[in-house]
């Protein structure tokens, strides 16, 4: 079995919110590389970023440069441990450099934070990219088992049906063969139906449709005594798409759509008092849609230290 090795930057460090009854913790696995942002962001240039002073220096760097995290979202609903995505993953073959042949402690955080890989009841993949199914398992004596072998997998029906139809690549072929196949084998996925209302997996949690990213994301919607909160997935990947709605990711599959659903999601948020997660936001990584100009702003919610 791989031996966890803490490569690359250090993570911010273990926080929680509390959303109603809910308390949702931050898992981090890594700070993702400046590289990244220019990559997977282009049209959020310094200059962009320059224009908006409250992006820094949480957000960006002095020079503009994004500040881009990988991590995952526990929480207890419903008497289920939940697990929000689940990471990069260790010990995996990838081409982007960053994601290639990780060593992070990131399962002794789940374990800090009171879940394991064997008391998670509920895994809810937003979507099926390298960055967000890598921990869904894990290499046992040379072969990829699931790590939560007790929970359901969950995903969108149509975010499963459109990748087993795709003509993969190479690369993105060995990630559905490492990550994903090892859990339908093992009979523990389940694919949802999700309806443009959403769809209630359990009390206080809603899988929301956010599509354009990939055709069958979800956003995670999340709501106890009065309070809601809303796990973004990929639909936002960074706070400068909230000033700037219409910058959009490299690798958005559906790049209309995707504005489309980042617009619409950030209308509703906005002035709701809702918390907003984000899925690759740096800390504070939370907090909540403001009006802005043309935009919006993140009104940060640094969540309390661990």
């Amino acid at each position: 079995m791989c031996t966890p090795q803490p490569t690359g930057p250090a993570p911010a460090g273990p926080a929680r919110w509390t959303v109603g009854d809910i308390t949702v913790h931050r898992v981090d696995e890594i700070p993702l590389p400046p590289a990244t942002g220019p990559w997977l962001l282009p049209a959020a240039t310094a200059d962009v970023v320059g224009g908006h002073d409250w992006l820094r220096p949480d957000f960006a760097d002095p020079e503009g440069v994004l500040r881009i995290d990988s991590h995952s979202f526990a929480l207890v609903v419903d008497g289920l441990r939940v697990l929000v995505d689940t990471g990069v993953g260790n010990g995996k073959t990838r081409a982007n450099p960053a994601w290639h042949g990780l060593r992070t402690d990131y399962l002794a955080r789940l374990a800090d934070a009171g879940f394991t890989p064997g008391n998670v009841d509920l895994v809810v993949l937003t979507h099926l990219h390298a960055d967000h199914v890598g921990w869904n398992t894990r290499e046992v004596d040379g072969v990829w088992v699931p790590t939560f072998p007790n929970a359901r997998y969950l995903t969108a029906r149509a975010e499963y049906d459109f990748w087993a139809a795709y003509d993969m690549d190479e690369a993105r072929r060995g990630m559905f063969l490492d990550s994903v196949v090892p859990v339908v084998e093992a009979g523990l996925l389940d694919l949802v139906d999700v309806p443009e209302e959403g769809v209630d997996v359990a009390a206080g949690l809603r899988l929301v449709p956010a599509p354009g990213h990939t055709p069958g994301q979800v956003a995670v919607q999340l709501r106890s005594a009065g309070a809601v909160a809303l796990i973004t997935g990929d639909s936002v990947h960074h706070p400068v798409q909230l000033a700037r709605p219409g910058i959009g990711s490299c690798v958005d599959i559906d790049p209309a759509r995707a504005e489309a659903t980042r617009r619409a999601l950030l209308a509703r948020l906005a002035g709701t008092g809702g918390l907003v997660l984000g899925t690759h936001f740096p800390a504070p990584t939370a907090g909540r849609v403001v009006a802005e100009g043309d935009g919006y702003r993140l009104e940060p919610v640094p969540g309390v230290s661990e």
